[in-house]
């Protein structure tokens, strides 16, 4: 049996700054990748874009501004857990995404209840899960 933790929340998709639309968010946790949690945007008159990344790099970003290379998280205020702001990055192109902290936290605490933070490694069926992509990677590179 799969364990997952989902939820949807509402971002705002900040185009510039005078245009803003809201978004559905769907978010997902999934046991057999216990370190990333899943972000599929839902933008109008575009296929979903799915985004995977550390789930402590979101549960930090909320306190305070982190993350390197494609994803930046940080909260919107110096002081408070009022919103979030998600930024996505490919090459030159930049999506910024301000979300409520509360869904977050929320979120972020029924996947710590599945899996604390911290304690991924336990997981017995990750381990065969990534021995197995490791041997499909080898073999792929050795036959080609």
């Amino acid at each position: 049996m799969r364990e997952l933790v989902q939820a949807e929340v509402m971002m705002s998709f900040l185009v510039s700054e005078e245009l803003s639309f809201r978004i559905p968010v769907e978010l997902c946790y999934d046991v057999t990748d216990p370190y990333a949690i899943r972000m599929t945007f839902h933008l109008p008159g575009d296929a979903p874009v799915t985004w995977t990344f550390s789930r402590e790099l979101l549960l930090d970003g909320i306190n305070a501004p982190t993350g390197e290379g494609d994803v930046h998280v940080s909260p919107s205020e110096p002081a408070g857990l009022s919103d979030t702001h998600i930024r996505l990055q490919v090459g030159a192109d930049r999506a910024l995404f301000r979300a409520g902290s509360a869904p977050l936290v929320a979120f972020l605490d029924r996947t710590d209840k599945l899996v604390p933070l911290g304690q991924e490694h336990t997981l017995r069926h990750f381990d065969g899960s990534l021995d197995d992509a490791l041997g499909r990677i080898l073999a792929e590179e050795n036959a080609g």
